[in-house]
């Protein structure tokens, strides 16, 4: 029996992916063990345990980027986390580490290095965070969200996605979902969502003032699904087409009902929607390392997406290139085909694979 130890966290980026992979070992084997190691402040602290997963802390070492105070204890903090990780190796008697990025990753990488561990490294977006780039240094076997990601020796394996985007039949479920939205079940649909929180540049473009696009996307014999995000306070014109809602728990259905989307491009969206062969229109968050844009360059090289800059994205260019769009159906039939050629359902099978690569290999 074989004991995995899974470490990553502090956002949803990283928390995802690596209960994906949790799930898929516990799936293939109940008699595993199956760890997770994470800090007290992340989001891991929560939805790991409510996922039926035990999880081993680690202090949250954040690396410094001036000198400071900070910086000063860094060295000393840093060698502590490394020495708690290790202590958890040993008495856990771990096999294999597997590291997805974030605070918990960084010390897990070099404790299994010491230990003599094989670890494997994971990185969601196309432009790697810190940790991982120095993981990927030491590891067994590398894998990648996206195509053209710097990581030494990566392997392009996809994303490890949520079961039910992974078992989504958009077709046996469009009428319920057409129903649970208000909408028609006939009518093509344009999906229009910035995360939990909104996007106000895409609120604004589509909902909001004079002149809003919603008009046009319903004039073009489209309805429309915006999801504004919780904290938006557009209000529902209540037009008969358009239905807005603040937050959505079941976007397995909103996938269902899309015939296009429009969205943010963090690593996770890019990827289910490519996944699930849906013609896109990125508008990338503009703030940050510019990852945004970079996680969706493989689907907008291949064909599957176009991608419309932040600070140009207004409802005049969503009349000028979004509308017509919708009245392209060749347009749009090729880009679900290329999807194909970018996404992947398969992404927790093959970070697995490279899991057992690791082990054979110990």
């Amino acid at each position: 029996m074989s004991t995995y130890l899974l470490a990553g966290g502090g956002t949803a980026g990283h928390v995802n992916p690596l209960l994906a992979v949790a799930d898929g070992l516990r799936d293939r084997d109940r008699g595993a063990a199956v760890l997770v190691l994470g800090t007290r402040e992340g989001l891991e602290a929560r939805l790991v345990p409510d996922r039926g997963y035990e999880l081993l802390f680690v202090d949250k070492v954040p690396f410094p980027r001036r000198p400071n105070k900070a910086a000063a204890t860094f060295p000393a903090r840093y060698r502590r986390a490394i020495a708690q990780v290790r202590e958890h190796i040993r008495a856990r008697q771990v096999d294999v580490v597997v590291g997805f990025g974030g605070y918990a990753a960084a010390p897990a990488y070099v404790a299994a290095r010491r230990e003599g561990v094989p670890f494997v490294v994971h990185e969601a977006n196309a432009r790697p965070g810190l940790a991982n780039v120095l993981g990927a240094r030491g590891a067994t076997r590398v894998g990648v969200a996206f195509a053209g990601t710097s990581l030494r020796g990566a392997r392009v394996v996809g994303m490890p996605l949520r079961r039910e985007i992974v078992t989504l039949d958009r077709a046996a479920l469009r009428a319920e979902a057409a129903a649970h939205f208000g909408l028609d079940v006939d009518r093509p649909t344009l999906l229009v969502f910035g995360g939990s929180l909104g996007a106000q540049r895409l609120n604004e473009a589509f909902g909001e003032g004079h002149g809003a696009a919603w008009r046009d996307v319903l004039d073009s014999g489209w309805q429309l699904l915006h999801v504004t995000g919780e904290r938006s306070e557009i209000a529902d014109p209540g037009a008969r087409g358009y239905a807005v809602r603040r937050y959505v728990d079941r976007m397995d259905l909103a996938f269902a009902l899309a015939d296009l989307i429009v969205a943010r491009s963090g690593a996770a969206t890019v990827s289910e929607i490519s996944a699930l062969g849906i013609p896109a229109v990125y508008v990338p968050y503009a703030v940050g390392n510019g990852e945004q844009a970079k996680n969706a360059a493989s689907a907008v090289a291949a064909g599957a997406a176009t991608l419309i800059p932040d600070a140009d994205f207004t409802s005049s260019r969503v009349r000028e290139e979004v509308v017509p769009l919708l009245a392209d159906d060749a347009r749009r039939g090729a880009m679900r085909e290329a999807a194909a050629s970018v996404g992947t359902r398969t992404g927790t099978e093959n970070v697995i694979a490279l899991v057992d690569e690791a082990l054979r290999g110990r």
